[in-house]
């Protein structure tokens, strides 16, 4: 008899410890942990959800919310970061937003934006029509764009009405276009020559963002668009 009940206790304490380990596996497949996405960001929404998974908030309230977000380099001592995957955008997106962020300045009626790898290209159109004008808007529109792209994108403009299709046609090539460089690059030199690209952002770089001292990464740029960079493409 006495036999019995310890067996009888052995068999159930097994089974408690594995309807434990399957609650705790369940758990960590629903919750696979405070790094979401990229394995280095915590969200204040995720936080949220973390200790209170019973809330659920409408596009309403989230709408309310400030945006937060902690960003670790890596959650494991000495892993390297993935800057690949930490900087991967929705250059639609990107290109949707500047573009409507755009048409919101006065004077600006419409806005064609082309969002590269490294480049952003805006052909907009604009009443202006005196050198001051003109000169200010660009600027508008410039600083705009780079408001919302990271600090390494290099931004032009246009009002030159000519060529928006050229921006437009490059919209249909991609990253593995061998002659989409040269056809970008074409595209920018006609827009600096035809188009005011607004002030300079600093004393080291040009109104497109691009550095003065030759250090940009697009050193070949320099020696093509010559005194355009001491004087801020005015």
């Amino acid at each position: 008899m006495q036999k019995r009940l310890v067996i009888a206790t052995f068999l159930g304490a097994a089974l408690l410890t594995a309807c434990s380990n399957n609650d705790n596996n369940k758990n960590v497949a629903e919750n696979p942990g405070i790094y979401k996405q990229n394995g280095n960001t915590l969200h204040k929404q995720n936080e949220e959800d973390l200790y209170n998974p019973e809330k659920v908030n409408t596009r309403a309230e989230r709408a309310k919310e400030f945006g937060y977000v902690r960003q670790v380099k890596s959650p494991i001592p000495n892993k390297d970061f993935n800057y690949k995957q930490g900087f991967t955008m929705n250059r639609e997106k990107v290109a949707n937003t500047i573009s409507k962020m755009a048409v919101s300045i006065p004077k600006v009626h419409d806005a064609s934006v082309l969002v590269t790898d490294e480049e952003v290209l805006v052909a907009y159109r604009t009443d202006e029509k005196d050198k001051k004008g003109r000169f200010n808007v660009a600027d508008q529109v410039k600083k705009t764009a780079m408001s919302v792209v990271p600090r390494w994108f290099h931004v032009y403009v246009t009002d030159d009405p000519t060529l928006r299709q050229d921006v437009e046609n490059i919209s249909y090539m991609d990253a593995r276009n061998n002659k989409k460089d040269d056809v970008i690059k074409g595209t920018v030199k006609k827009m600096l020559e035809s188009s005011p690209q607004g002030r300079p952002l600093n004393n080291r770089e040009n109104a497109n963002g691009e550095v003065i001292d030759g250090t940009t990464n697009k050193a070949e740029d320099k020696e093509e668009y010559g005194e355009r960079y001491k004087n801020g493409n005015l």
